[in-house]
């Protein structure tokens, strides 16, 4: 599983011009999953995002969280980071997860972010979506479940 993750001011995801999402102050997370992706890497994951301190405090230092600061999450599928560019122009997604387990770990993952007590908005699961964003920073972050769990 990646996740980049980017500090907002706002953040707003629409499909067919129609807002199906929108944040204030938070995370935008771009979620992508791979063919072996589980239940449980989506559980550190997110437990991960969740406790991230990468608010500024009061002395301008990143020590707070999410939850600290009452941000918001706006969660959007993008199997695209699991491009692999290595041959030739044309990105090939073969390591990218099947839309059947993407989908079932996309809705898994909004709802485990819930448990936290986060305000979680999210866009359409496979729909041509457009994401605006106030990067706040810019702070981006890559979380890559190979590197955390």
């Amino acid at each position: 599983m990646k996740i980049v993750l980017q500090r907002v001011a706002h953040a707003k995801v629409t499909v067919n011009e129609q807002p199906v999402g929108a944040i204030n102050k938070g995370f935008l997370l771009l979620l992508g999953v791979c063919d072996t992706d589980t239940e449980a890497i989506a559980d550190k994951m997110v437990d991960k995002v969740c406790k991230l301190r990468i608010f500024p405090d009061e002395n301008g230092k990143t020590n707070l969280s999410l939850k600290d600061v009452e941000g918001e999450i706006l969660v959007v599928s993008q199997f695209t980071l699991y491009a692999d560019c290595k041959k030739g122009n044309r990105p090939s997604f073969v390591k990218a997860g099947s839309p059947q387990l993407a989908n079932s770990l996309y809705e898994y993952v909004v709802e485990r972010l819930k448990s936290y007590g986060n305000r979680v908005e999210h866009g359409s699961f496979g729909a041509d979506m457009k994401v605006e964003l106030l990067n706040d920073g810019p702070f981006t972050l890559v979380l890559d479940s190979n590197e955390i769990c």
